[in-house]
């Protein structure tokens, strides 16, 4: 039979069996599409709702639009050097447009080099620093800028997912809310950096002692190191990895291009200097940023501390700079004259070297130096030589004259706790010559204050010593008796009285019984111990006559002299109406005695003392200012003829007195002032001034206690106020006496009122010219009536002395 075939063509071959195994694998597949795709769906559903519900819990970041950070109080002398910042943060304020390109692009390097192109996280930093990680080179993070200003501003530090989350969503509102330099801003100004610093301004200050516009790209990259892990990189801290971490910082920023290859060559080469707290050659102002500081606390509260309010001052920085070399000078030269007390600690010292650096360490660490004041350990000791370590690792060498502040704690028989030895902590300064001589800590303090007497303005004040060491300040606080610096204001009051430069009075013996002086006899002597018999009061008050004093504050009577007194400032119940007022035996401060000077030296009006010129907001907005006050007539607190002639008694004591050494250094008449040394030379006192400059020096233990037989405020305050005069009025023209005002003549080269000048008066018993004295003021007969019980107390320890 014929073989059949399909209508339509060949017969179609059967398609091929797929093996089961692909089949079940298919729907494997399919199933776990499916399942993935739905979780995904799920996730997605559920990180939408976990947004919908975070999202509007995070903080509220529009006030990041106007930031303003906790802000330090911080003071400045005139010129805008910084002298006093106060506040838990340092920080400055600036704003982005201020910071240098060179700052910026080392931050960029070291911390995000693609900020300014992503969206707040850096994806492909992410993947980078994962790579990194997982194939265990150097690790590398990942955290942008803006991640970094969400975390640092508004979240903890704990490392827990869910903060993460927070941070990325913080991430994003911060983005969308606020530019990119916004957010680098907040960045720059808020990062903490080791050392109090926040952000890079205050950073530049703390470690280099320089504003961030002066840093150099080495600089720049060693503060870029700083967030990373501002303790362990900290340059003070860590000297070593803080290089390291500079260098890395240096690459980055060549590899960004930021800079060439020949800036970073340089760059790596450069030596940094850090600032030292301790630099001689800083200005030391404490003393009065703690003034301003009471000052601003007071009016502002709390708040003193975190709104960046900005005080400056009157002071002058070259001024108050010398006024701090004059004092620590003349204290020290003070205490080389002084019995040495001993080393300040004994340590056990190890024979290993590489041992004794840490024991030294150990043994310094209590015992820093103080400013030029230096402390070291002794490796070494001979009667001729001492072998000591600084804490630095400096190894000094004392010989010949600079042992010999030391010498008894060089004898072989000096007490055990007086005995220089190994291991013994002891104090070094460096002489002019360059060598190094062995010293002390002083015990003995001292004050300056100086003032422009045209205003009151304050030009410099060094309230102690040393700020850390003793925080009274002196100048201000210190209640203590003027001594013969007092006079003057007595002779003043006798000006009024009758009484005339050329007036004769007799230096002579006096004694005051019991019942005049309400307690023990007193039988008051010159500081001399001699009498020279009639002088006038020119000459009197030159030559500082105690005798003298005493009887012409006899002739005008101690209630007179108490009210007269008041008119420069002085208070009348810290200075009892009884004869020793006229020795200066009421209790003044530094201050006020500028204060009164000033009387003197501008014509007779009387300023007050101000130190702050202006404060303003963290923006230098002008919140307050002072204006200079001009001298009028509603301010005279004395005749501008008394003034006149006391200026010329105050210029003579400068020319031919117990000052003479004033116009004999500086080399110019228009210096004025007195000298004042207290019953057994408890206090040591110079008051004195130039018509664009009054300042006042003392010396004295707090607990008072004798300065020496031999020691007065022309040997001990007046070298100080000299020292700073050199500075303070040097190319200053010299100014002569004014010409001589209504009411004044001259009479045979001496100053009188008009209406006391010779020929107008009475003359008797030795005292000529103007209105009879009592005869008591040439006899020593008291007038004064004794003091009542509740003054008794006061005067008996000055009339005991």
């Amino acid at each position: 039979m014929p073989e059949k075939t399909r209508p339509n063509g060949p017969a179609r071959t059967p398609p091929p069996t797929r093996p089961a195994w692909l089949s079940w694998l298919m729907r494997i597949v399919l199933w776990g599409l499916g399942i993935a795709a739905a979780g995904a769906a799920s996730l997605v559903c559920v990180i939408a709702v976990a947004l919908a519900v975070a999202y509007p819990n995070l903080p509220d970041i529009s006030e990041l639009a106007d930031y303003r950070p906790k802000l330090p109080l911080r003071v400045f002398s005139s010129e805008g050097t910084l002298i006093g910042e106060f506040g838990e943060e340092r920080r400055n304020l600036t704003p982005i447009a201020t910071i240098p390109k060179m700052m910026k692009d080392a931050v960029l390097a070291a911390e995000d080099a693609r900020f300014y192109d992503h969206g707040g996280v850096d994806y492909k930093g992410l993947v980078r620093a994962g790579l990194a990680n997982m194939n265990r080179v150097k690790s590398q993070g990942a955290s942008t800028i803006t991640m970094q200003v969400a975390r640092n501003v508004y979240l903890s530090s704990e490392k827990t997912l869910t903060r993460k989350i927070y941070e990325v969503l913080l991430t994003f509102k911060l983005e969308h809310l606020l530019s990119k330099d916004q957010i680098f801003e907040i960045y720059l100004n808020q990062i903490y950096l080791g050392n109090r610093a926040y952000g890079f301004a205050a950073a530049s200050e703390a470690y280099f002692g320089k504003p961030l516009k002066d840093i150099t790209i080495a600089q720049a990259a060693m503060l870029a190191g700083l967030p990373k892990a501002p303790g362990a990189n900290n340059p003070v801290n860590n000297p070593a990895r803080a290089r390291g971490r500079q260098l890395y910082v240096i690459d980055r920023m060549q590899e960004a291009g930021f800079i060439t290859a020949e800036q970073a060559a340089e760059a790596k080469k450069e030596e940094l200097h850090l600032r030292d707290a301790a630099d001689p050659t800083r200005l030391h102002a404490e003393y009065v940023a703690e003034t301003v500081r009471q000052l601003m606390y007071a009016q502002y509260g709390d708040s003193t501390y975190t709104r960046g309010l900005k005080v400056y001052t009157t002071l002058v920085a070259a001024d108050q700079a010398a006024a701090y070399r004059a004092l620590r000078k003349g204290i020290m030269d003070y205490e080389r004259r002084q019995i040495y007390r001993g080393p300040e600690k004994f340590v056990d010292l190890p024979a290993d070297p590489k041992e004794l650096d840490e024991a030294v360490d150990d043994a310094l660490a209590d015992h820093p130096d103080n400013g030029d004041v230096m402390s070291a350990v002794v490796l070494r000791v001979s009667a001729k030589e001492i072998n000591a370590v600084r804490g630095n690792g400096d190894t000094l060498q004392i010989i010949g004259d600079g042992l010999r502040p030391a010498q008894s704690g060089l004898s072989d028989k000096a007490p055990p706790n007086i005995r220089i030895r190994r291991g013994a902590v002891i104090r070094v300064v460096k002489t002019p010559k360059n060598t190094w001589e062995i010293t002390q800590l002083p015990e003995v303090e001292g004050a300056f204050i100086a003032l422009d007497p045209r205003d009151g303005a304050v030009k410099a004040m060094v309230g102690g010593f040393d700020f850390d060491k003793n925080k009274f300040n002196h100048v201000t606080q210190a209640w203590r008796q003027p001594g013969s610096s007092f006079k003057p204001f007595i002779y003043s009051a006798a000006l009024e009285k009758g009484f005339t430069p050329g007036t004769v009075v007799n230096d002579a013996p006096l004694f005051f019984d019991a019942g005049t002086t309400g307690g023990q006899p007193w039988e008051p002597k010159n500081y001399d111990g001699t009498f020279e018999g009639p002088m006038s009061l020119r000459r009197a008050l030159a030559r500082s006559k105690n005798m003298v004093s005493i009887r012409v504050l006899q002739s005008i009577g101690t209630r007179y002299a108490q009210d007269w007194i008041s008119n420069f400032g002085f208070e009348r119940e810290k200075h009892p109406a009884y004869l020793p007022m006229a020795l200066g035996a009421g209790s003044v401060t530094p201050m006020q005695m500028a204060t009164a000077y000033s009387v003197f030296a501008n014509g007779g009006y009387r300023v007050n003392p101000y130190l702050v010129t202006r404060i303003t907001d963290h923006k230098d907005k002008v919140l307050v200012e002072t204006q200079p006050p001009l001298l009028n007539e509603a301010m005279r607190a004395i005749p501008q003829r008394n003034a006149f002639i006391m200026d010329s008694l105050l210029q003579e004591v400068a020319r031919s007195g117990t000052a003479a050494k004033a116009q004999a250094t500086l080399k110019r008449p228009d210096l004025y002032g007195k000298t004042g040394t207290t019953n057994d030379s408890l206090d040591a006192w110079f008051a004195g001034f130039q018509p664009t400059m009054a300042a006042v020096a003392w010396m004295g233990y707090d607990t008072p206690r004798k300065l020496g037989d031999r020691e007065t405020g022309g040997g001990l305050s007046l070298p100080i106020w000299i020292s700073f005069m050199e500075t303070a009025i040097k190319g200053v023209p010299v100014a002569e006496l004014n010409t001589a005002p209504s009411g004044v003549v001259n009479v045979g080269g001496e100053w009188y009122y008009d209406d006391y000048a010779p020929g107008r008066g009475v003359a008797t018993l030795g005292v000529e010219a103007g209105p009879t004295p009592p005869a008591e003021a040439i006899s020593g007969v008291p007038v004064s009536p004794a003091p009542p019980p509740e003054e008794r107390n006061r005067i008996l320890e000055f009339f005991r002395n």
